[in-house]
């Protein structure tokens, strides 16, 4: 195992407050870790520019699509129960997914398509299962999307695959990786395999089990005073940043993207992953099935859009690199990582026994932040 270079440290925690001194985010939490061992834990720049509150080490932050490995992992341990197979289809669970159809496009007209299979949770896991995101393009699929207002918080997670369900699919099942709400239906499928609300699985499962105190799908009032805020604009188009309101008990609990987390928390899940599945002493799932989630679980199927860099494939919650090369910063074979639209990331290196997280809220930014911190820390490995 490397050794972290200090100064190295010390220019990345020196470039991320020279861009917060410039205005291009509001502050941010960042978690360098080597060896199993927490080497930086930084708060920098301010929590709340508005109110000029300062950043701190238990910032709540909207964490987003970093909720996807988590309501994964709650689905691989109701597997380990034997509650659920991959190899189900999804309608086993809920049968509003039965019989399905494709939207084709043909030179300006949709047709609909029956389905060749039905999707599988193993689909869901990988984001094979035809479904796509409403904000990712502007096929006829993700214009009834938008037209159903899929992004409202007011259905219970039953009530949203019922509609959306009714809609057509993007892509058949298991021809094409495309990120999608897959992870929301997955989290119904949690629902109905545990007999239990994914928040109240997900807390009783793993959320406590590894102490992870602050992590929900709202905010208590108790709490509010510890939430990060954007800027009210967007620094780069002057548009207001609208995110997830954290103080109010959404019926929508979003395994896909609804969780609120903390630096402190989520280093608790990336510890459990770095250790294959134990954490003080309290096995919370086998070495296995994390080895499975981290696998490539994609091999020759294309994917679809920009989302998938070069050199990575995907595994069930995470993107997993496959290539030293092709990537477009510096990693390991093996290394997995995801992120959130809200401006937050992880990668886990085991190559390297390293792992890394960034939190800021800064939609906007959120890319040039992402790439530009996992360079830096690679740039610190002695």
């Amino acid at each position: 195992m490397g050794t972290l270079n200090k100064a190295a440290l010390g220019r990345l925690r020196s470039t991320l407050q020279s861009h917060i001194d410039k205005g291009r985010i509001p502050g941010a939490v960042a978690v360098v870790a080597l060896g199993g061992h927490v080497e930086m834990f930084e708060a920098l720049g301010q929590r709340d520019a508005a109110a000029g509150a300062p950043m701190t080490d238990d910032a709540i932050f909207r964490i987003y699509s970093m909720t996807k490995p988590l309501a994964s992992l709650a689905a691989l341990m109701l597997a380990e129960d034997g509650r659920l197979q991959l190899g189900d289809p999804v309608s086993l669970y809920l049968p509003e997914f039965a019989n399905q159809q494709v939207a084709v496009e043909e030179g300006g007209t949709v047709r609909l398509q029956a389905v060749s299979r039905g999707a599988t949770v193993h689909d869901l896991l990988r984001h094979t299962a035809g479904l796509t995101y409403e904000f990712l393009g502007d096929s006829a699929v993700q214009r009834q999307y938008r037209a159903a207002d899929v992004a409202n918080t007011s259905r219970t997670n039953r009530e949203f695959c019922k509609m959306l369900a009714a809609l057509p699919l993007a892509k058949q099942p298991g021809t094409c990786w495309e990120y999608s709400r897959a992870t929301d239906v997955l989290g119904a499928v949690v629902e109905i395999a545990s007999g239990r609300g994914l928040g109240d699985f997900l807390r009783e499962r793993i959320f406590a089990p590894l102490g992870m105190t602050d992590t929900a799908f709202t905010v208590p009032q108790s709490k509010w005073q510890r939430v990060a805020e954007p800027f009210a604009k967007d620094p780069d188009t002057g548009q207001a940043v609208e995110m997830l309101n954290v103080r109010e008990v959404p019926r929508f609990e979003s395994g896909g993207g609804g969780l609120m987390s903390t630096a402190a928390d989520y280093v608790r899940f990336l510890q459990l992953m770095r250790n294959r599945g134990a954490l003080d002493g309290a096995r919370i799932v086998s070495r296995k099935t994390v080895e499975w989630m981290t696998a490539d679980h994609l091999g020759a199927t294309p994917t679809h859009g920009d989302l998938m860099l070069p050199g990575y494939t995907f595994g069930l919650g995470f993107a997993v690199r496959r290539h030293m090369g092709l990537g477009p910063q510096p990693g390991s074979p093996g290394q997995y990582y995801w992120s959130g639209i809200g401006g937050t990331s992880f990668f886990v290196d085991p190559a390297e026994d390293l792992f890394a997280m960034l939190l800021t809220q800064a939609p906007g930014q959120r890319i040039y932040f992402r790439n530009l911190f996992r360079s830096l820390v690679y740039a610190a490995l002695d």
